[in-house]
């Protein structure tokens, strides 16, 4: 078991597209590993290469005691929408009423580079949406609208793990994401 320490919100690697995965290899399983038994032990839905300082296409989740990942997905999004309390490991105790598809067909490849399919709905397509987000450099807060988004900010700045950050003198630096915070589009 290796568990790996997750970037808070403010770590650049957060906020940066993640490269795709070329090389199907030793190293991405152990990668995918990482991520599981962090994701496990934190404990959460899922998880995303960027999270623990990785910038690589891949993701793993645990939706109704099923785990699984995806390398270098590509989506397709229901129209139909679902809205949900949503949180994030890189936000510690703080989650928000966050607006996503309610299915989600996910293409993408295993860590053995076989080419899979996942089709979800209601919390694995949530899930699937938002460790997708974090691999092209979205994190879920981008997704609110503007006053739910300046709850969040002023929340953030209130969290024990942004002012312990901030007594170390080594405080997140934050900044508006330059994607759009609105559309469920990819």
């Amino acid at each position: 078991m290796s568990v790996q320490e997750i970037r808070l919100f403010g770590d650049p690697v957060l906020t940066t597209p993640a490269a795709p995965v070329v090389d199907f290899d030793k190293e991405l399983r152990k990668l995918v590993q990482d991520l599981t038994d962090t994701m496990v032990a934190a404990p959460g839905a899922g998880l995303a290469a960027p999270q623990i300082g990785v910038p690589l296409r891949v993701f793993v989740w645990d939706v109704d005691e099923q785990l699984g990942h995806l390398i270098n997905p590509s989506l397709d999004l229901s129209d139909e929408i679902q809205d949900g309390e949503e949180g994030c490991l890189s936000f510690p105790s703080l989650s928000y009423p966050t607006r996503r598809a309610m299915r989600v067909v996910a293409k993408g490849w295993n860590m053995h580079g076989e080419p899979i399919t996942v089709e979800g709905s209601e919390l694995l397509a949530r899930a699937i949406q938002h460790e997708t987000d974090h691999i092209n450099g979205i994190v879920f807060i981008d997704r609110l609208d503007e006053q739910t988004r300046k709850t969040a900010m002023k929340d953030i700045r209130d969290s024990d793990w942004f002012t312990d950050a901030l007594t170390k003198g080594s405080a997140p630096i934050i900044k508006v994401s330059p994607h759009s915070p609105f559309g469920k589009g990819l």
